[in-house]
This record gives C-alpha cells, structure tokens and sequence, in this order.
C-alpha cells in the first residue's frame, strides 16, 4: 500500500491510489473456469455485483475483417470483389473515416494483388492492415508490402496455452513478447490478437502480458495495439457479471490496470449466443476506441459482429452519423445478392428483404397512413429503402398499387395507381386465394409471378 503512487485523476478529478501492480500467475495446471463452462452443460452467467464506470473515449470508430475473417467462413472473395468493398468501405465511412482499418490476408498472390490495387486507390480511410503469422518472414513481407501495422496472434486462454499450444502461461508470455519485440523491430506496429479471452485468467495472464506489452509500446515509441477477442462469444455486457465473461470488465480492467489506452484498445466479437452487437457497443461505453467487424456479420461458425450494425449503434450513440452514407449499405446488399451470389437471410436487419416488410393487416393499415407508425426510420432516406407493405385480403386496390410503386421503385410517370387494369388483375387472383381459405400473407415471389403474367395476360409492358 505504501509503496503505490497517489495522482490526480484528471476526470474525476480526485486523488487516486495507483492500483496493485498484478504479476503473471504462472501455474502448472490450465484454469479453464469449469465452474462457468461446464462442457456438458450450458455455460453459466455469474454475479458478483462489482459494477465500473461508463467511459466511453472521445472518438470511436469501426475496423473491418471482412476480407480476413469474414473469408475464413466462405468462398473467397476474387481480387476484384475485394476492391469494389473496399471502395465501398470508403464511402460509407464518410470523409471523418469512421471505418478506420481494413485487414487482409497476404499468403496468396491474389490477397496481395488485392492489396496492391486497394493501396493504388490513396485512400487514407479505411487504413489497410494485415494479419500474419508470429514469424520474422511475415513480418518482412508486411514491410517490403508497405503496411505499418498488422495483426499477430497471441492466444491468451488457459484452453489455448495449455491444450494446443502445450505451453505453460510463463512460457507462453515469454514466447509472445520475443515474436512482438521482432515485430517492432522491423518498424511494424503489431495488433496483438488476444485469442479467446473471455475464457481467459484475466487477472493471472492478460494483465501482467499487457502491461509487458505496453513497455514495448514505450521502448519502441511504436504504438501496439490489443485486440480483446470474445472468439467463442461468451462476452456478457451485464453490470456486476464476474470476469472473464464481463466485457466491462475487461475493457476497464484493460484500461486501468493494465493500462492500455483507449485509441489502442479494439474488441473483436463473435455471435455464438446473440451478443455481438451489445458486447461490441458495450466495449465502446466502457472505453475501448475501436470495434472490429465483418460485413454482414458473415465469419467463423455464427459469425462476428456485423459492420452494418455498428454503423448505426454508432449513429445512436453519438447523435449523427458523422458523414456516413448508409445507403452504401443497400448497394453492398445487392451486391452480394447479385454478383457474388451469396444470400442474405430476408429478415436481417437493415439488409433482408423483408427487414421493412409490414405484413400483418392492421399494422399495414396504420403504415398506409403513416408510415412512422410501423417503419424503424425513414429507410428510404437512409437506406434507399422505401417501407413496404404485404398484400393480403386487407389490402384493397390502394394497398397492391402501393406495393408495386415500393417493390419495383416506380416513380413519377412510371408509377400505378389503384385505377391500373394491371392493378386491378392481381386483385381478382388476391381474392380469389382468400375466398379458397387463405389466411397468410401473399410472398414477394407470389406477386412477381402474378404480376409477370397478368402483365403478358393484358398486353401490358411492365
């Protein structure tokens, strides 16, 4: 107690005792919590009512893995799809590059090629960044590349140390400190990936690492950034839940004990159990400056944290959208729909088909007369996706005409109105499937095929 230093907190302005140095906590056997991950049974959420301040950093911003671990989950993407997301990247980040990084892939020829054209196009936003293996090779390859960062694996789990790396904690720090002093010996900024830690001994390993971590950072005066990665999506964002599954606690532990600074402090999160979003948003709130994700959320098993999401949590949380072009978002939909052939389930939200779709018949009835009533904001605006309503027996003429204008973006001219032959022909079949007993709504496809062949039916070019 005697020997910690006292200092002014400049935000609280109080005296603050510095907190207890935490040593690396070598043991022989590996911790793996089997009180809160029984194998055989659902893991366990457990309190212990410690609850640390909200701190969110003066600016946040978004960091992609698409093309790293969002390809790790797929066919990989040509040298080509990769360039026109990435153009795309730089359009929705808006002119304060709120999408701060993108990190690629370098082993392939194809990989590096898509580096290279994405290099030609001088953006300054998205940042390109890699990840490599923990070798003297790959870190040459990064440099000669020109890149100034890349990410390094440094799995942080007793799981890991102990069961695939068959290594003890102490001979594990010393194994990752050596890779990341190479590291900055070329010049490179590494991102330390901290594997798995939400299963981790945070007190006992991740601490005393990053603080290990940090006096290279100062050796080198070359910044090295920590990725806390929830891998398996046990991250829980509830205040008072103990470590290692409280993402408050880690990131203020992070920040406070080890500290590592907010600009330096990234969370990476997967969706195993429908948390990746909150858990993200929540390593915003309790200090950490960057959130990692995958566009579409598409990456390993249940995926990561969808990039599309975060925009919004951020417009949420800060107020504005900082120059963001959301509508970016509908264009990279159709883009994967179209040209890479991947199908986006029609219920996700911002980018499903149906994710602005009202179907059930009184909720139309209210979205016919205001559409705030039953849409989530103005999609049309931010989204260039006009809300759209669900034909059933309820719908009448006006409802199908407006359906039609929605679903094919008839404008001006171009639009039908309830007084429309054509209009008129899908409504005949409409009432017909209901009169047979109908209860459930007509689908999109239903209507596209009516609409096709009453329009060869009339004579109708449409």
């Amino acid at each position: 107690m005697d020997n910690r230093s006292v200092r002014l907190n400049k935000k609280s302005n109080l005296l603050k005792l510095d907190e207890y140095m935490y040593p690396l906590v070598d043991t022989d056997k590996p911790n793996v919590f089997r009180n809160l991950f029984p194998y055989e049974e659902v893991p366990k959420i457990a309190f212990n009512d410690r609850i640390v301040p909200h701190e969110m950093p003066e600016d946040i911003w978004i960091t992609d893995t698409t093309f790293r671990d969002g390809q790790q989950s797929r066919t990989p993407y040509s040298t080509d799809q990769i360039v026109h997301i990435y153009d795309a990247f730089h359009r929705l980040g808006g002119p304060k590059g709120i999408i701060r990084q993108c990190e690629f892939f370098l082993y392939s020829k194809k990989d590096r090629d898509a580096v290279y054209k994405c290099m030609e196009k001088g953006y300054k936003f998205p940042e390109i960044t890699s990840w490599i293996r923990a070798s003297k090779k790959d870190f040459e390859l990064v440099k000669e590349i020109g890149l100034k960062e890349t990410g390094i694996l440094v799995s942080c789990s007793d799981y890991h140390i102990f069961y695939k790396m068959k290594m003890t904690r102490k001979q594990a720090l010393e194994h990752y400190l050596g890779v990341v002093r190479e590291c900055l010996e070329t010049g490179i900024s590494p991102r330390c990936h901290l594997e798995d830690i939400t299963r981790s001994d945070i007190y006992g390993f991740v601490i005393p690492f990053c603080l290990e971590l940090m006096k290279l950072k100062d050796e080198y005066g070359i910044p090295v950034k920590i990725r806390a990665c929830d891998t398996m999506g046990y991250g829980v964002n509830f205040p008072g839940a103990v470590i290692p599954r409280s993402v408050p606690g880690i990131i203020y532990g992070l920040k406070e004990h080890a500290g590592v600074p907010s600009e330096l402090l990234e969370w990476h999160g997967h969706n195993d159990f429908y948390k990746a979003v909150n858990n993200s948003t929540t390593a915003w709130l309790y200090g950490a400056s960057a959130v990692n994700s995958a566009l579409f959320g598409i990456g390993e098993r249940t995926g990561n944290t969808p990039l599309e999401a975060m925009v919004f949590e951020y417009a949420q949380l800060r107020g504005t959208l900082d120059g963001m072009d959301t509508t970016v978002i509908t264009e990279l939909a159709e883009y994967y729909e179209k040209e890479i052939g991947y199908h986006i389930p029609e219920r996700t939200p911002f980018v499903g088909k149906n994710f602005n779709v009202t179907r059930a018949g009184i909720h139309a009835d209210g979205l016919l007369k205001n559409e705030e009533i039953y849409n989530i904001f103005d999609t049309d605006k931010l989204l260039n996706r006009p809300v759209l309503v669900a034909v059933s027996n309820t719908s009448g003429l006006a409802g199908i005409a407006h359906w039609m204008n929605t679903y094919y973006r008839l404008k001006g001219d171009k639009a039908v109105d309830k007084k429309s032959p054509l209009v008129e022909e899908v409504k005949k079949w409409v009432d017909k499937e209901y009169e047979t007993g109908r209860v459930t709504a007509i689908t999109d496809s239903e209507l596209e095929k009516v609409i096709k062949e009453s329009s060869e039916k009339l004579g109708i070019n449409f």
